[in-house]
């Protein structure tokens, strides 16, 4: 029969350092933008403002558009090549498309950093060193991560953070030389409290 009661973990784990400095960064990016942008008006007026924001707007979702449908087209080509039994060859200029998107999320947020940062993402041999520098990044988290297959990590993760819930239920024995399990037992008391 079930208690209810909670296992107790001894330790909290530790908070990795993106989830502790995140929140604190992209606060202190927020106002950094709202005061370039007050420092743009008082330097000239609010109609300035008002236009780079409506620019980056624009060239944002012009960008967005673009690069959404260069991979559209790239991706329906693979797809009729593998149909027709042909191997995909690597195209010259079929990467990019994530950081182009990227870049261009970048100018549709209101700022003069995001809009820096989201032209210099349009620039081709910064998408290179980019791509190049998450690419190695990520081949070497995934070498640094415990061998195993997803299923244990999965369990790995439950047993370390528990969420508290109690399923309720019962456990039915069958022991040697007790009732048959035929025979009714009398009426068993409700699962929910």
């Amino acid at each position: 029969m079930t208690t209810g009661a909670q296992t107790p973990y001894s330790a909290r784990p530790r908070r990795s350092r993106l989830r502790t400095f995140l929140p604190l960064g992209v606060a202190a990016w927020l106002v950094l933008e709202i005061w370039l942008l007050t420092m743009v008006a008082g330097a000239s007026n609010g109609l300035v403002v008002f236009l780079i924001l409506v620019a980056g707007l624009v060239l944002g979702s012009a960008v967005i558009k673009r690069a959404g449908r260069r991979a559209f087209k790239n991706l329906t080509e693979t797809l009729q090549q593998q149909q027709v039994g042909m191997l995909s060859e690597a195209r010259p200029n079929s990467e990019g498309s994530g950081l182009t998107m990227l870049g261009g999320l970048l100018l549709i947020i209101p700022g003069v950093i995001s809009d820096a940062v989201g032209l210099l993402l349009l620039v081709p041999p910064v998408q290179k060193a980019v791509s190049r520098h998450a690419e190695r990044t990520f081949e070497r988290k995934l070498r640094e991560t415990a061998q195993g297959s997803l299923g244990d990590a999965f369990q790995q993760a439950r047993m370390r953070r528990p969420d508290g819930k109690v399923i309720q239920g019962e456990v039915v024995r069958d022991e040697p030389g007790g009732a048959p399990r035929d025979t009714p037992q009398g009426p068993r008391p409700p699962l929910t409290r």
